[in-house]
């Protein structure tokens, strides 16, 4: 695993998270009822590990607005930190030059894990990506495949966010 204080995250016990993901490629939606959705935009920051994002709940709601720090430690773990903004804050940090990437989020029910499924839009309209997030090791390494997925890509790096955006749309922002 990579060391923290190289990514940036000197005091990760105290101010940064671990967060457990595992990825896999769908067709497409799978055939059960969605619990909730969420429109979310992304900006990944020029030359920074930062991505901004947008998250507005489908049918209503708040929005929420944030700003997050990724690094990853290995495949399926990274060290994230998140601070939420208000509306006049992220609408100063929008503004900073870097990608953007625009997807729908629908969550499903699963047993040990939080599941959702992206579509993706733009130009990587057609993809649907979905991510298991865990709370421990155990529930990760216990969570099957699920049915409705084609293949994990955990391991792919080209199926991260930070990577996505590369094929995404053109820069945008400053």
């Amino acid at each position: 695993m990579t060391d923290p204080a190289a990514l940036g995250f000197l005091k990760p016990e105290k101010y940064a998270a671990v967060e457990r993901e595992r990825r896999w490629l769908c067709r497409g939606l799978p055939d059960q009822p969605v619990l909730r959705a969420e429109a979310i935009r992304d900006l990944y920051v020029e030359g920074s590990r930062l991505r901004l994002r947008e998250a507005r709940p489908v049918g209503g709601g708040p929005t929420i607005y944030r700003l997050s720090k990724k690094a990853d430690l290995a495949p399926e773990r990274r060290l994230i930190t998140t601070l939420y903004l208000s509306e006049a804050e992220y609408v100063l940090f929008a503004g900073l030059p870097g990608r953007g990437l625009e997807k729908t989020r629908h969550y499903y029910a699963a047993v040990g894990a939080t599941l959702s499924v992206d579509r993706f839009e733009g130009a990587l309209a057609g993809l649907f990506l979905a991510e298991a997030e865990f709370a421990d090791d155990a529930a990760m390494a216990a969570f099957p495949h699920p049915a409705f997925t084609v293949r994990e890509v955990t391991d792919d790096p080209r199926y991260t966010g930070g990577e996505l955006v590369r094929m995404s749309i053109p820069d945008e922002g400053g």
